[in-house]
């Protein structure tokens, strides 16, 4: 019984470090996201602001940016991909207020 608890603990005490690599890793993923759509959106956005999906899906980095119509005074939203494997980034086309409404704190 002792080697089965000992056993135990131990491989409880290697996992530990796996958690917070992966916390550590999805925070850097998250990051690369923002910093590489805020990027992307300085052609077409003024002040522009992310809401970035922690995780993304399985292929993408996903985000939402928001943020004032370079030489216009609305609001605009654009959803942001970055391909996992490539590091490529698009953006999609303009959203208006009217079509959806984006506030990114």
């Amino acid at each position: 019984m002792s080697r089965f608890l000992s056993a135990s603990a131990l491989l409880l005490l290697a996992a530990v470090p796996a958690f917070a690599s992966s916390d550590d890793a999805w925070e850097a993923f998250a990051r690369e996201v923002e910093a590489k759509c805020l990027e992307a959106a300085v052609p077409v956005l003024d002040k522009a602001r992310a809401a970035v999906d922690p995780f993304g899906s399985e292929r993408f980095g996903l985000a939402i940016l928001s943020g004032k119509a370079k030489g216009a005074d609305g609001t605009v939203a654009y959803l942001c991909v970055m391909d996992k494997q490539s590091g490529k980034v698009e953006l999609g086309s303009e959203l208006t207020a009217d079509v959806v409404g984006v506030t990114v704190p």
